[in-house]
């Protein structure tokens, strides 16, 4: 049988259709997005016939050549009644395609246990099934969450920091900076922080990032290069004042 519009078998076996497929397929002229909208609107429930969610699309003009699109996962009851909506001759061809796929994979469904040792290992690999999904659901959102970008009110916490530690660096070792040698300072804070997190910017921090430069800042001193910087604009600041 030919393939009119792709199918996706889930785990459980069911078998669900994307709507951007079917839609292509259809041949609708209007926009995927308004088309899908009123669609659902045929007595269709979210998270019941149908669920959201984003993929790629290929995209020449979009920065790093691709761009997120909303698309649709239907159930094959779903995906047949949009067809027969239609009232076209591709709906009609689609609604048939979908009844003889529901058709084959209702053939291929697996037998259910029988024995008690047979009912007692599917729960088992069930459970066991479940167990991996949350731990690896667990540790893609930790990942997400250390790697993404730290919120306003840690960013402006550590702004803070920089200046406080500048400030009291300045006051314990009592010198007495002109601008151009406080920048001195901040400079040479700033390029540790990008060291010990290796971003360019300190726009650029992760949440994983924030003890990493608060413990930096406990510990922070200015480089020997940067106090030789500072050392010299105070004998070119005396040279100017004396000439």
């Amino acid at each position: 049988m030919d393939e009119l519009v792709p199918v996706q078998k889930q785990k459980d076996g069911s078998v669900v259709v994307s709507g951007r497929d079917l839609h292509d397929f259809l041949d609708v002229k209007t926009k995927y997005a308004d088309w899908f909208k009123r669609m659902s609107e045929y007595g269709f429930d979210e998270n019941v016939d149908f669920a959201v969610f984003l993929k790629n699309e290929k995209d020449d003009t979009a920065f790093g050549g691709s761009r997120k699109i909303t698309d649709h996962v239907m159930t094959l009851d779903m995906a047949k009644e949009i067809s027969m909506i239609q009232r076209t001759e591709r709906g009609k061809k689609a609604r048939q395609y979908f009844i003889e796929i529901e058709k084959r994979y209702k053939n291929q469904q697996p037998q259910l246990p029988t024995s008690p040792t047979e009912m007692l290992k599917l729960a088992i690999d069930s459970t066991l099934e479940t167990a991996g999904k949350v731990e690896a659901l667990n540790t893609r959102m930790d990942e997400f969450e250390q790697n993404a970008p730290i919120d306003p009110g840690e960013y402006n916490y550590l702004s803070k920091r920089i200046s406080s530690e500048v400030q009291n660096y300045v006051v314990s070792h009592h010198m007495i900076l002109n601008q151009k040698q406080r920048s001195q300072l901040y400079k040479d804070v700033n390029r540790g922080v990008k060291e010990v997190t290796g971003v360019k910017t300190r726009s650029q921090l992760r949440k994983k990032d924030f003890d990493v430069v608060d413990r930096y800042l406990m510990n922070w001193t200015p480089s020997p290069a940067t106090l030789m910087i500072i050392e010299q604009l105070a004998v070119e600041n005396e040279q100017t004042k004396l000439m």
